[in-house]
């Protein structure tokens, strides 16, 4: 039994609401002596709260007071124990991005989500893209693109119209935004052992961002991405609404 629990709130007045009413319920415990973390929020808080707790071990159980909710549990404050004891645990690990920048300089991040390029001006993007040292395109003129993780593949991924993958899936989406040439290159299925590198071709006409969930660097001449092994983070699914139903039933709607 999941005894000891600690509660985070996103901020907004309905999370903060359900925080003060389960307090009341279960207490409130340290989150580095807890048996599950619950994170009252959307989709945006869980990842924040990953990131937070990132390798310590200890299970995230989302609960919907935001305005998406996929990687969420309904909100109902009975039986709470109860429900994250019985909750099926998945773990996720993130995409380690590594950027080059304008200056020469090298900067590092993780993403849960997707690692994203972007241009950055009203010049579309012209991009190389090589994995584990093979040429697949030398110039993908484009908005964007993305890799995104299983985890990720419901969020920006699937709005760029790139595929859904299931939580435990060994690949990676490598998704194009708004590809003008080649214009039938609708992206790629890669295995997640696989180092993806980006360049940027004629980065001062065309200067582009690259994004690891909430962490921005401007301007970047070149992006490598892959699954970083050594990180991990635990999340927690209702076993009537697990990750694989929620899969399937986004894929059957009309």
């Amino acid at each position: 039994m999941a005894e000891n629990l600690a509660f985070l709130s996103s901020g907004t007045e309905d999370a903060d609401h359900a925080l003060e009413k389960l307090i009341s319920i279960y207490g409130n415990c340290d989150p580095a002596k807890a048996d599950a973390i619950i994170a009252l929020g959307g989709d945006g808080f869980m990842l924040q709260t990953q990131h937070q707790f990132m390798n310590s071990g200890k299970p995230i159980y989302g609960m919907n007071k935001g305005t998406v909710g996929f990687l969420m549990n309904e909100y109902k404050p009975d039986n709470l124990r109860q429900r994250v004891s019985a909750a099926l645990r998945s773990k996720i690990r993130p995409l380690k991005m590594t950027v080059t920048d304008e200056h020469g300089d090298t900067h590092t991040a993780m993403a849960i989500n997707e690692v994203s390029l972007l241009r950055q001006s009203y010049q579309a993007a012209s991009l190389s893209i090589t994995t584990d040292g093979k040429r697949r395109l030398d110039s993908l003129v484009c908005d964007g693109v993305m890799v995104a993780t299983p985890a990720g593949s419901t969020a920006y991924n699937l709005s760029a119209h790139g595929p859904i993958l299931p939580l435990q899936a060994p690949l990676l989406a490598l998704t194009p935004v708004s590809p003008f040439r080649p214009r039938r290159w609708r992206g790629a299925l890669i295995p997640n052992t696989v180092e993806v590198h980006i360049g940027i071709n004629e980065p001062d006409k065309r200067p582009v961002n690259a994004v690891a969930d909430h962490t921005e660097f401007k301007s970047v001449r070149e992006v490598h991405v892959k699954q970083d092994m050594d990180h991990y983070g635990l999340i927690l699914f209702d076993p009537e609404h697990s990750w694989d139903d929620r899969i399937l039933a986004e894929q059957f709607q009309y």
